[in-house]
């Protein structure tokens, strides 16, 4: 293989990320300041996903460190060999190490939220060159029976929601699906307002999860001149894939998601280790 058509990345929206710990940053008089300096400056290395700012601890004296993550592991170390030991907007010169995992420390794979996924495919496929719909959106609130007892309706009932997106790739011919349940819970079943509301908001939830659940099937291919390829994930896929549209329109059977597969909490920094370099 050719060195132009070396692949330096391959990810999708459920995968791990690449961290960098920026130290030594000025004491500026907030953590805002300091994400607003430091952002700009690795952006131009490839999209980030986060980044973090936090004052040293008194050990260290005053002053910042920043933490930063890559969706790109080669975006990382990019960014880490041209940006340590240099300036760039403060006078004195930063620190930027790559982080690796301690023994015995796994770091989790999370699932990208639907604004995650949106500029992610943005990023490396165009604003035009993919393309979502939803196939349905069925209130299934009531479907097991939970909210009646003894023939009488609870104050207290949930919502809930099926949704059925698809994602397609037309430059790429791949077409990926995503089913998800969106629920809440009403407190007062007999105020039309909350019910309104709780009804928006689950309807929103189950859009967006199951938009998730359909760029989690995608794996992109970068390469090191600058193309993306695709491949569809089969390790994602589900058996609600093999249905036509109207029978996911007609599905009333659902399996409930656990909302912790789309926890999107920091991993603790105490459980990760910081190296000068990648390790290959």
């Amino acid at each position: 293989m050719s060195e132009s058509k070396r692949q330096s990345g391959i990810f999708n929206p459920l995968s791990a990320f690449a961290l960098l710990r920026v130290q030594r940053l000025d004491d500026n008089e907030d953590e805002t300041l300091s994400v607003s300096e430091v952002q700009p400056a690795f952006s131009k290395f490839g999209l980030l996903y986060s980044v973090r700012a936090h004052r040293n601890a008194a050990v260290a004296g005053p002053g910042y460190y920043a933490v930063i993550k890559f969706y790109s592991a080669g975006d990382a170390s990019r960014a880490q060999r041209a940006c340590s030991g240099q300036r760039l907007f403060q006078k004195s010169p930063l620190k930027v190490c790559v982080c690796t995992k301690q023994k015995g420390f796994q770091q989790q794979a999370l699932a990208l939220n639907s604004h995650k996924c949106q500029e992610l495919a943005n990023h490396y496929l165009g604003f035009n060159g993919w393309s979502s719909r939803i196939i349905t959106l069925q209130n299934v609130s009531g479907f097991d029976g939970e909210n009646e007892e003894l023939g009488k309706t609870l104050q207290k009932r949930s919502v809930k929601y099926l949704c059925a997106v698809e994602v397609t790739l037309p430059n790429h011919g791949v077409h990926t699906r995503g089913v998800a349940l969106g629920e809440a819970d009403i407190e007062n079943g007999e105020d039309p307002l909350e019910i309104v509301t709780a009804t928006r908001r689950v309807q929103k939830l189950a859009v967006g999860k199951a938009l998730s659940s359909a760029f989690q099937k995608i794996l992109l291919i970068v390469l090191e001149n600058g193309k993306v390829a695709v491949e569809y994930n089969s390790s994602q896929e589900e058996p609600t894939d093999t249905l036509t549209e109207e029978e996911l329109k007609g599905l009333v059977e659902v399996n409930e998601l656990s909302l912790e597969q789309f926890d999107l909490e920091e991993e603790v920094l105490s459980d990760v280790s910081f190296d000068d370099e990648l390790h290959s």
